[in-house]
């Protein structure tokens, strides 16, 4: 009887034992599709915004408009590496990891490239672009959406451990900055007739950009893991 119990309360050890990485293996599970849908949430929002700020930008002639455009394309591309990262044999890889972080580093470097050679076109050219109301408004939308996302984001990918996901969600944080540059860009061009401050709001844009873009290609991160 006494061995019965004594086998009893090792099976009854061995389990809990067992029950512990079951559990967190459940909650990373969890986890990782929460970060899944964030990116996906996120994705479609950038197409729209992709659409509205590269169709205003061109009617108007705003370089700055057209930036904020890019950087909605190269953020969705970013939301796709999250995906990409989460999904698969590539859960838990810090290789998968590290190549993610450089992936998002790379959209970074081609932002601030393009940005910076159009910014500084449109000065020397002093190509003068129209008011866009509809880009005051998009950028009147993200500035204080934006922040709400990242948050989330960012919370997820602290939890997960991840360095590229919080960087995908510091570029996420990055558009809501970009969005107040693009409202004062646009709003001193129409209200007052400013019109360098439009490429001066895009060179403001790809600064930023590139020195997220040094961060994340550095590996420099809150997360141990990278």
């Amino acid at each position: 009887m006494a061995e019965q119990l004594v086998q009893l309360g090792a099976v009854r050890s061995l389990s809990e034992a067992e029950l512990r990485p079951i559990l967190a293996s459940t909650e990373r599970a969890q986890l990782e599709r929460r970060a899944r849908l964030l990116a996906w949430g996120g994705i479609a929002w950038h197409v729209i915004e992709f659409a509205i700020a590269i169709g205003a930008g061109i009617v108007a002639g705003s370089i700055a408009l057209i930036a904020f455009g890019a950087d909605s394309m190269i953020e969705a591309l970013a939301g796709f590496v999250v995906v990409w990262l989460f999904t698969g044999n590539r859960r838990g890889s810090l290789r998968a990891e590290r190549r993610a972080q450089q992936l998002i580093a790379l959209s970074f470097y081609l932002l601030a490239a393009y940005v910076t050679v159009e910014a500084v076109l449109t000065l020397v050219s002093a190509d003068e672009p129209k008011a866009s109301w509809v880009g005051i408004g998009l950028a009147a939308f993200t500035a204080p959406t934006m922040p709400l996302l990242a948050w989330a984001k960012r919370r997820i990918g602290l939890k997960l451990n991840s360095s590229a996901a919080v960087k995908e969600a510091s570029q996420t944080q990055l558009c809501a900055y970009l969005s107040i540059a693009l409202l004062v860009g646009l709003g001193a061009n129409a209200v007052l007739g400013w019109w360098w401050a439009d490429p001066l709001a895009a060179l403001a844009i790809a600064f930023v950009a590139a020195y997220e873009g040094r961060s994340s290609w550095r590996g420099e991160g809150c997360c141990e893991a990278c």
